[in-house]
């Protein structure tokens, strides 16, 4: 009988598609990469993402979008750019809202095999450094609140990947050229977590 070949949906902004790193350093593709590594059977991540997308803009998107499901896994993180354009937060909790229920049909009704991802605290990046960096943490600490607790109210996965990002010592390397978008350093980190979050829930 052959392998099962698992399938990962990600959907989001320019932290999905890898803003500033070749395709092959995203963090989806470094998962499958890590999870390939393991004797897991992965087809190639599909993505849908781009790099300004707001919650509305993603979820516009995700209706005109013909999709393949169910699939095996489904990311979602997405809403740095609502806190960007200082968007209304309930409007985000509106919107995150129909895109995780969107992401558990993809993924088969399976909410346990939705993973939602907290957004990076872009305050911290070089780009950031006459932006009131702490204005900028709370405001993003208020939307993952947010997005935590509609994971939590819908059962599905959650990875905190913000709280993480200062355990390193802030410098060139973590970043891209642009001085905002992570490198694949960091991405190489989510991609760790999300790879020990989906391991426990798969089959050879």
């Amino acid at each position: 009988m052959p392998k099962h070949s698992h399938s990962l949906l990600c959907l989001g902004d320019s932290y999905t598609i890898g803003e500033g790193v070749p395709l092959y350093n995203s963090f989806p593709y470094l998962a499958v990469q890590q999870l390939r590594s393991k004797n897991y059977h992965f087809h190639a991540p599909e993505v849908l993402a781009k790099t300004g997308w707001t919650t509305f803009e993603l979820a516009e998107k995700v209706l005109h979008t013909a999709f393949n499901p169910p699939y095996d896994f489904v990311t979602l993180l997405i809403g740095v750019n609502n806190q960007y354009r200082n968007l209304p937060i309930d409007e985000y909790g509106s919107d995150m809202e129909f895109l995780i229920r969107k992401a558990i049909h993809f993924a088969g009704e399976k909410s346990s095999n939705v993973i939602v991802l907290s957004i990076p605290d872009w305050g911290r990046s070089p780009f950031a450094l006459e932006k009131e960096p702490a204005k900028i943490a709370k405001a993003i600490e208020a939307f993952n609140t947010c997005n935590r607790q509609l994971a939590q109210k819908m059962a599905t996965s959650y990875i905190d990947i913000t709280s993480g990002d200062g355990n390193v010592e802030p410098g060139v390397e973590r970043y891209t050229n642009d001085g905002l978008h992570p490198s694949a350093i960091e991405y190489s980190r989510w991609a760790t977590l999300l790879a020990n979050s989906v391991k426990p829930l798969m089959k050879h």
